[in-house]
């Protein structure tokens, strides 16, 4: 079992950036892939971001392809979301999630595919 406490939001303006941080408990966090989700007001909770377990393979959705960066330390059993060029869309609650599935071929994308998850940490982008 892990838990995952996110932290590093905030409000920036359009163009600015910011880093997200999710932190891990348990010894077993690099067996864990990780995610990042989102959901803006009146929308449903998207996928973002994953990293497998090594790290070796990640996966982005396409409207953050480019802008953001998804990294690990698994000494530090922290996972990180660098996020660049930020858009007024990009507002929402961004929530960090630990998952056992993923391998170097199969980045999983699917909330149901997680099985921890963090309280989320607000992301504002003022235009």
């Amino acid at each position: 079992q892990v838990q995952v406490v996110e932290s590093g939001g905030g409000l920036v303006q359009a163009g600015g950036s910011l880093k997200l941080s999710c932190a891990a408990s348990g010894r077993t966090f690099s067996s864990y892939t990780m995610g990042w989700f989102r959901q803006a007001p009146g929308k449903e909770r998207e996928f973002v971001s994953a990293i497998i377990r090594s790290g070796i393979r990640v996966s982005y959705a396409d409207s953050v392809e480019g802008r953001f960066t998804i990294s690990r330390d698994n000494a530090k059993n922290t996972v990180y979301l660098q996020m660049n060029s930020l858009k007024p869309e990009d507002t929402a609650v961004y929530y960090c999630a630990a998952g056992l599935r993923g391998s170097f071929s199969y980045t999983p994308r699917s909330e149901s595919e997680y099985g921890y998850w963090g309280q989320g940490t607000q992301v504002t982008v003022s235009s």
